[in-house]
């Protein structure tokens, strides 16, 4: 079991509020549905790669009864994001967590590629002496983070849900005078030709895509 805590941010499957953009495909109920099933693939994924301590990062809040479910399912702490943008709530939850734990996995939701074993490919880089390890994704964001030291300027005046994330996180590190390992390009699922891609990949109900 790895000392390594993962972090996993979540929204509450609320029709109308997520997954926007595939709502003229699947409706407003379906692409709710469909949020639900990458959190919990998510949550199983984590599991599956025998990590010590696991956060679920709720939003808005941690009442959502499917939050409580995933919570007890899936063995993982329940704590409510902070307030602010994405920026100031990774942040919030970095801080928090490294005065706990020596190193620090975030991830959202929306990346079914990510594996176990891409999990402990991001631990391993923090164990071999990185500050940092991400996760690009080919809109130009990350699906994930670690870090095992932080600093706000990481994430402060970042233009989030552009596709320059990363590339004004690259400018961030190289300022900082980081040492920074990028892991394989993955891709996230947003938009109708995303879910496309996730029903071809096969990655939604393919149980073994966790270990």
């Amino acid at each position: 079991m790895s000392a390594t805590a993962i972090l996993v941010f979540a929204k509450a499957p609320r029709p109308g509020v997520v997954k926007t953009r595939l709502a003229p495909l699947l409706g407003a109920e379906g692409a709710a549905a469909l949020h639900a099933r990458l959190v919990e693939r998510t949550l199983a994924t984590v599991r599956a790669g025998f990590f010590r301590h696991i956060d679920l990062h709720g939003a808005p809040g941690i009442d959502d009864p499917f939050f409580r479910f995933c919570a007890t399912h899936y063995s993982a702490a329940l704590v409510a994001q902070t307030d602010g943008d994405l920026g100031a709530r990774m942040l919030a939850a970095f801080k928090s967590a490294l005065v706990r734990h020596p190193r620090v996995l975030l991830v959202g939701t929306d990346c079914p590629a990510l594996t176990a074993r891409y999990l402990r490919q991001a631990d391993r880089a923090l164990r071999d002496g990185s500050d940092a390890v991400f996760t690009p994704c080919e809109d130009g964001g990350y699906a994930l983070i670690g870090l095992n030291r932080v600093d706000a300027r990481l994430f402060e005046g970042i233009e989030w849900g552009g596709n320059q994330v990363m590339a004004q996180t690259r400018a961030r590190l190289t300022a900082l005078g980081w040492r920074w390992r990028e892991l394989e390009t993955l891709w996230d699922v947003d938009r109708p030709e995303d879910y496309d891609r996730l029903l071809a990949s096969g990655l939604l109900d393919d149980h073994r895509a966790t270990v």
